[in-house]
């Protein structure tokens, strides 16, 4: 125990006697198991291929669920939460399972409820992570630890999904072949970018058996929850025409293998895996897109504080620009409501005025018309009137000889 720098500002120093912090890892064990665990597990396959069996198979128990059909018009995801008890260790365990996944004639997005409910699983845990209070002590973590992806053992790598793969989902295939299906899984996995999960070998204590374990992926299981009696024991098996499959037999099967890896190895890896790597980078990005940066323009450090601030003035700035922008448009659109009020009420004049020069026209015709019947009925009457005189005066001298004639007569 030399005193020596162990970095900057630190160094290790002996100590005199025994002080008690090596029961860290006993409190931390404690607290643990009186907590809890949780883990949660998303199968993706065709419906038949035996994952609700294999979960069965895995944890030892019957999980009682609806049965799938083939008729789901689109993917849906199931997801089931289980409190298992092991000793004195519980396990909250969720399955999530995608029903109808490889059912509809189009495939092309069978993929998208599945990327958007992982995606949900996370954006879930964010929000409660950026909440003021928050209370992830106890808030049920969703997020999918691991993904158990089901390939139909028909010899035909990964290629679209067929009545043939329905067709030999029953057929077993040798060793051999067994070992060229994997390799040529493994390479078009390879060749196409997708990256699968490899067990950790950074620590000693498993690096040798997860090493090894590497090298039998991908695993090729049968699970099966009925046990048949195989010599003088019973064993889980499942019956076939030509024969009988062990589960627990790793010469038949690697559904051992498959169980040591997931649950009794790594499955704090896992764990930790989908918080410190997956959680975070969708956080990162996530933040990011809402503008939260750890450096300056100028590689600096920045505060979350100063962050806020910024993002906070930057917001004020943009709102005080749309306010003017909005408080623009409203004049403008006032300006041109006015002026449309304005040639609006310029034609009405216009179309009054017209109205008004078309009404004098008319009246004017109007009273020249009438003039002139007045004056035709003026002249008729004065026709009429000089008539009835001349008429008059007719008469008159036709008395008047008449009267002179009778004189004479009398004479």
């Amino acid at each position: 125990n030399r005193a020596g720098d162990v970095g900057e500002g630190c160094r290790t120093v002996p100590l005199a006697g025994h002080v008690g912090f090596d029961s860290l890892p006993d409190q931390l064990v404690n607290k643990s198991v009186s907590q809890g665990f949780c883990f949660n597990i998303l199968c993706v396959g065709e419906t038949g291929l035996g994952k609700s069996t294999l979960m069965d198979t895995l944890f030892n128990t019957k999980f009682e669920g609806e049965p799938a059909t083939h008729t789901q018009p689109g993917v849906q995801l199931r997801s089931n939460t289980y409190d298992l008890q092991e000793s004195n260790v519980g396990l909250k365990l969720t399955i999530v399972s995608t029903v109808g996944f490889g059912d509809q004639i189009n495939k092309e997005d069978s993929y998208k409820p599945i990327v958007e409910f992982i995606d949900a699983q996370f954006e879930a845990y964010l929000q409660e992570e950026l909440k003021i209070r928050r209370v992830l002590h106890t808030y049920h973590d969703s997020r999918i630890h691991a993904c158990l992806y089901f390939i139909a053992p028909t010899g035909h790598s990964l290629k679209s999904l067929d009545l043939v793969t329905m067709k030999k989902l029953d057929n077993a295939i040798s060793k051999s072949e067994l070992t060229k299906f994997k390799i040529k899984i493994t390479s078009e996995l390879v060749s196409n970018g997708v990256q699968i999960y490899q067990f950790p070998t950074d620590d000693e204590s498993v690096a040798e058996i997860n090493g090894t374990m590497n090298a039998h992926l991908p695993f090729a299981v049968i699970g099966s929850t009925e046990e048949l009696k195989i010599g003088n024991k019973m064993m889980k098996a499942r019956q076939y025409p030509w024969g009988t499959v062990q589960v627990e037999n790793e010469a038949h099967c690697d559904f051992v293998k498959l169980r040591e890896m997931l649950i009794r190895v790594n499955m704090e890896d896992l764990r930790e895996q989908t918080h410190t790597r997956h959680y975070e980078l969708y956080r990162r990005c996530k933040l990011e897109e809402m503008g939260f940066k750890d450096t300056d323009p100028d590689s600096k450090p920045f505060s979350l504080q100063e962050t806020y601030e910024a993002k906070r003035n930057e917001f004020l700035g943009e709102l005080q620009k749309k306010e003017e922008e909005m408080r623009q448009m409203f004049v403008q659109r006032v300006k041109e409501k006015e002026a449309e009020l304005k040639e609006a009420e310029k034609e009405l004049h216009e179309k009054f005025d017209r109205l008004k020069k078309l009404h004098q026209d008319e009246k004017k015709k109007l009273e020249d018309k009438k003039k002139s019947l007045d004056d035709e009925v003026n002249a008729f009457k004065q026709r009429k009137t000089a008539a009835e005189l001349l008429q008059s005066q007719g008469s008159q001298a036709g008395g008047s000889q008449t009267l002179k004639r009778d004189k004479e007569k009398k004479k």
